[in-house]
């Protein structure tokens, strides 16, 4: 008697897609080939193997088909089988006839022959009769064909899920989220410079998580979200990877990309999924970095795709709003577009903080060049804050690339130490792109591009409110033959409107020379044209520095967030203002150019001095060019402006300006004292942790 064996199928797990699975191996698949599994299966294709033999039934002796037609045209024939799918005739002969020493004999047949060879029977009928058939298979093989293709596909999925990046297959749903741990490299906030309300802020964050108690004990809630938005460059990354390297708690980073995939609910899930991780290992922090590229503003529905978005957004909705009261999970994300974001996720309640990281101003761009500097060789006579005052609107990521550039180019010249010239060409770099050896201009051409940048420097130089000019240069970089580098000597964060003026007027001056001295202007004047053109079009429809229009808005921009830019603007005022809009903008460029192409004729000869130095040297800096300037006549300050007639301004000087002194009061109650000093002393205590 046999005894029955159960077989079980073996169990497999999905492998943790954080982490690299140790089943990779050939291992691992000898393994599953040496289990019950696969014996099961060789069994089961044997069998087939076996049953299809079966079937086959008697042999038959094959003959040509000549032979057979002949023995069936000579009435020889006891019964015969036509089976048209495998185009074969079978026969069996008559007692005591036979052909090549057989009774049974089949032929096969080309397609066209079966009428012929159904002609032939019915003429000529066997004695036992004929039959025209398609043989079936038994039972068991039919249902053993059926079922084997759906045996093979289970035990190729379980094959994948045992091991293997094909582990992938049915994980979907997982998170994708890196789990920062101690052996990756980490930043902290030593290596963040430029940003301090952020890290002030960001330093909360960390103290939340370290302790939480002393919050609870007055009733305060620890923060649910904390959104970086700002210009890209400015370092929003580097604050989160700075948070990780200080928080000592479990960091989890994820793109906002990496939510929605191909398939449905897999976004969902994944956010779900990620949320259940960080509350599992809480206190824990969530970095989202591009978070607009899924918590777009709700609504626009253009196409699946952006419904498969909608529900992954919904979800992150949820998962913000599920977590327990003080749950110790903070969730930070990193914007370049905060305007697109969906109004329920800037929420007080998910986001409740939200802090701008703004492009650094002089003494953080000094910060930032000394931290870059750090691992680098920097001359002595390097004066990394007057590289400061030189690059105003850099942001972080610029900085780092000029000094990244200066490495490069001392090292190109095999020096080991990074010199002011270096960095000098690094900045032009960054600016203006890379210089162009090998264009070869004209002499005529050259003249033409030292008068073009000559009238740009000599009508800025000119002018009352314009900021210095710091280098003009003939040579070509990037997509321009030259340019004349006009910089503030400190950061601005308002503009006025005779700025504005003076600005466009600089900014006519090259195609101004043009005409002067060559009266026939360049196309190398089109960049400045469209420069004009948006600052004018600016001072007339957003900020109401023209007399007929007043200060009113004009235009409507909703930022779509799945619109481009250009469609995103609508005009909301009639045809008639239109036309007022672009005669005030004509007006300002006219009145611009006209005084530029005057400045120009009244220091023709100093234009001329300042051509000539260009000719020779290609390139000139601030000291050079103010000897040649020294002889320039200075335009005249702009009457005053209010906007209307019946609006006088004041002939009564504004308030003095005193510098602001740090003074330190001494009169306070000896308890106050004590008070602050204990503030201090703990303030020190965490700048110093």
């Amino acid at each position: 008697m046999t005894q029955k064996k159960s077989f079980k199928l073996p169990k497999f797990k999905a492998p943790n897609t954080n982490k690299k699975s140790a089943k990779n191996s050939p291992a691992s698949i000898r393994k599953i080939f040496r289990g019950p599994l696969f014996w099961i299966i060789a069994a089961l294709v044997a069998v087939s193997i076996f049953g299809q033999i079966s079937a086959t039934g008697e042999e038959y002796k094959k003959v040509e088909t000549s032979a057979i037609l002949n023995e069936i045209s000579l009435n020889n024939v006891k019964s015969a089988l036509v089976i048209d799918r495998d185009q074969k005739v079978q026969v069996i002969l008559k007692d005591g006839e036979f052909v090549d020493g057989s009774a049974k004999i089949e032929a096969s047949y080309v397609a066209g022959q079966e009428a012929l060879i159904v002609e032939l029977l019915t003429s000529n009928p066997p004695s036992a009769g004929w039959d025209i058939k398609v043989p079936k298979q038994s039972l068991f093989v039919s249902l053993l064909f059926s079922i084997l293709p759906i045996l093979l596909i289970i035990f190729l999925l379980l094959l994948f899920m045992g091991g293997g990046q094909g582990g992938r297959v049915l994980s979907f749903g997982r998170s994708r989220a890196k789990l920062q741990n101690k052996e990756m490299p980490t930043n902290t906030f030593i290596d963040v410079a430029g940003s301090d309300e952020a890290v002030a802020e960001l330093r909360e964050i960390k103290d939340f998580l370290a302790s939480p108690d002393k919050y609870k004990a007055i009733g305060a809630k620890i923060p649910k979200g904390v959104l970086l938005y700002g210009p890209p460059g400015t370092g929003k990354t580097l604050l989160a990877r700075a948070v990780a390297g200080e928080a000592k708690v479990p960091f989890y980073s994820i793109s906002g990309s990496e939510f929605v995939e191909m398939f449905v609910g897999v976004g969902a899930s994944r956010v779900r999924d990620l949320f259940a991780q960080a509350k599992q290992n809480a206190p824990a922090i969530v970095f989202v970095d591009e978070i607009d590229a899924v918590g777009r503003q709700r609504g626009a529905g253009l196409g699946g795709g952006n419904d498969e978005r909608e529900q992954t957004l919904n979800q992150l909705l949820v998962e913000m709003d599920g977590f327990e009261a003080n749950g110790q999970v903070i969730l930070i994300a990193a914007t370049n577009r905060p305007d697109v974001l969906d109004p329920a996720l800037l929420r007080p309640g998910r986001f409740d903080r939200q802090i701008s990281v703004d492009r650094p101003d002089l003494k953080g761009r000094a910060a930032i060049l000394t931290v870059h500097s750090k691992n680098k060789p920097v001359a002595k006579d390097v004066d990394l804050e007057s590289y400061a005052k030189r690059t105003p609107g850099f942001t972080g990521a610029d900085l780092a690339n000029v000094l990244n550039e200066a490495a490069l180019l001392a090292a190109r010249q095999e020096r080991k130490v990074i010199k002011n010239t270096d960095i000098d060409e690094a900045i032009d770099r960054v600016m203006a792109g890379p210089q162009k050896v090998s264009r070869l201009m004209t002499e005529e051409e050259r003249r033409i591009t030292a008068y073009h940048e000559g009238g740009h420097a000599l009508v800025a130089h000119a002018l009352p409110h314009t900021d210095p000019v710091h280098k003009v240069t003939i040579m070509p970089r990037g997509r321009a033959l030259g340019y004349t580098m006009v910089l503030p000597d400190e950061d601005r964060y308002a503009v006025t409107r005779n700025q504005m003026l003076d600005q466009l007027a600089y900014t006519m001056g090259g195609r101004a020379a043009e005409e002067l001295i060559f009266h026939d202007p360049t196309t190398g004047a089109s960049n400045d044209i469209e420069k004009a053109t948006n600052l004018a079009r600016a001072m007339v429809t957003q900020y109401g520095m023209t007399q007929r229009l007043g200060a009113i808005k004009l235009g409507i921009s909703d930022s779509q967030p799945f619109l481009g830019r250009d469609y995103g603007h609508q005009r909301d005022y009639s045809e008639s203002i239109a036309a007022v809009v672009d005669s005030e903008i004509r007006e300002l460029i006219e009145n611009a150019h006209q005084e530029a192409f005057d400045i120009l004729v009244a220091n023709q000869e100093i234009l001329d001095q300042l051509v000539e130095e260009l000719l020779e040297h290609e390139t000139l800096n601030k000291e050079e060019i103010a000897k040649v300037f020294k002889r320039v006549k200075k335009v005249k300050p702009r009457a005053a402006w209010t906007g209307s007639q019946n609006r006088t301004p004041s002939s009564k000087p504004p308030v003095a300006l005193k510098p602001a002194k740090v003074k330190v009061s001494t009169e306070e109650k000896p308890v106050k004292k004590s008070v602050v000093k204990k503030v201090d002393k703990e303030a020190s205590q965490d700048v110093n942790e």
